[in-house]
């Protein structure tokens, strides 16, 4: 399918202007153009009642959450979002736009975690990390209003990799316990040779030579890549992991690793849902404020938590369905 219309006018104004891919800067050089990205392309969102840090002790030291909370007298179901970046870029303004979305569109507090980046701590920083907030998160729910016995997982980009890794480590080492984990246009396998990496090359968006900046930065040693913490896709076992909803972009080098995650959770009996966006590239969910369907992508990640973090979310017949390669048109 071509190239979305709205992507279609993104591409034209970075072609005119003198675009710079990201993998051909600096570490330095690509964090500033990245939060300069991040501040402009996001001027609409919604506003929780609450929105502040907590700092607690990690693995290296002072850690920082993001909390951001709906006004409710009750506890409320829990979400840990990992932003994106590649694990080289990106912060906990990164992701600021889509938790204020979820957590008032889902009902939910959302804690976005902040996470040491590559290549100065590389694999497996972010993941000690990440999993050390989970495990804090849990604990201290009650703290800030959060029902430790509802809790997701959810990210987009590197993000969506934490999060993939995040439960299966919750998996391994027996809790806390994931009730469902939303990934979104993932990176899931560090050397995967697949078409969809293949064919998209297009240096106006993140593409082949992106993918591989990034792993390069992460990966200290490539034989890390192996690791299933590092690759979730490779992981030896599948089962026992919570519900899924993947989210692929039709013009993304992720796109075939996102599906064949959801073909190997569903293959080894995980519910899921994968919905792939025709005509989009990576990192779409950056354009709400421009693009209806990446509204429409957010309102399907809320609802789908809403539902696997309700009230009954471990018997509801609505989300188990298979993984299928579903095109969502605008307006779905």
């Amino acid at each position: 399918m071509p190239l979305d219309p709205t992507y279609a006018m993104i591409r034209r104004y970075r072609e005119v202007t003198g675009f710079t891919p990201l993998y051909k800067m600096s570490v330095a050089e690509a964090r500033h153009a990245d939060a300069e990205t991040e501040a402009a392309a996001w001027d609409w969102h919604e506003h929780p009642e609450e929105v502040f840090d907590v700092d607690f002790t990690g693995p290296a030291g002072r850690q920082t959450v993001r909390v951001y909370r709906p006004r409710s007298d009750e506890p409320l179901p829990m979400v840990l979002y990992f932003n994106g970046g590649g694990f080289v870029v990106g912060s906990l303004s990164t992701s600021d736009s889509i938790c204020r979305a979820l957590s008032t569109m889902a009902r939910c507090v959302v804690v976005s975690v902040g996470y040491r980046l590559a290549p100065e701590n590389p694999f497996p920083a972010a993941v000690d990390d990440c999993f050390t907030a989970v495990k804090w998160a849990a604990d201290h729910a009650a703290e800030f209003g959060a029902d430790s016995r509802r809790i997701a997982v959810a990210g987009d980009s590197a993000g969506g990799n934490l999060a993939a890794t995040m439960a299966l480590m919750a998996r391994d080492e027996k809790g806390p316990e994931i009730s469902a984990q939303v990934l979104v246009y993932p990176p899931l396998h560090n050397d995967m040779d697949s078409k969809s990496m293949r064919e998209n090359k297009d240096p106006m968006f993140f593409n082949v030579h992106s993918s591989a900046w990034f792993w390069n930065h992460y990966l200290a040693n490539p034989a890390d890549g192996d690791s299933p913490y590092a690759s979730p896709l490779k992981a030896a076992e599948h089962g026992g992991l919570p519900a899924a909803l993947i989210l692929t972009a039709e013009l993304c080098p992720v796109r075939d690793e996102g599906e064949a995650y959801a073909n190997a959770l569903s293959a080894a009996g995980v519910p899921v849902e994968h919905h792939d966006y025709p005509g989009l590239p990576h990192g779409f969910l950056a354009v709400a404020a421009k693009l209806q369907t990446s509204r429409d992508a957010l309102a399907l990640m809320a609802g789908y938590l809403r539902r696997r973090l309700g009230a009954d979310p471990v018997n509801s017949t609505e989300d188990a369905v298979p993984a299928t390669k579903e095109r969502v048109p605008s307006g779905v």
